[in-house]
């Protein structure tokens, strides 16, 4: 069981910084989803498979399906993709680091 776990936790933050990276919308909420069905699975072997079958089913089955379908129906075009990679350069993460350094 604490295979799983750290699996499970491992492949939640994978996704999750997949989500942060991913210039895609669609592809960002697939990662998305993948990350909150591996929270799921960590309720799940810390003993809690009522709050596991709650996130699944609420926010993996429920709410991020809306947020899929809404995105693909805006059909955004390029001028976004490219607000978004000027968005994903490297000094738009120099702010966030050295606030990470100093809360550490």
């Amino acid at each position: 069981m604490i295979t799983l776990f750290y699996l499970a936790g491992a492949i939640a933050v994978i996704s999750t910084a997949a989500v942060i990276v991913q210039t895609n919308i669609v592809h960002a909420l697939l990662y998305l989803i993948l990350s909150l069905l591996a929270v799921a699975v960590v309720f799940y072997v810390l003993g809690a498979p009522f709050a596991a079958a709650l996130e699944a089913i609420v926010y993996a089955g429920a709410i991020l399906v809306l947020f899929l379908f809404v995105i693909m129906m805006l059909n955004l075009g390029q001028h976004t993709r490219d607000q978004e990679r000027s968005w994903l350069s490297a000094r738009m993460f120099v702010a966030p680091g050295i606030m990470s350094a100093l809360l550490l």
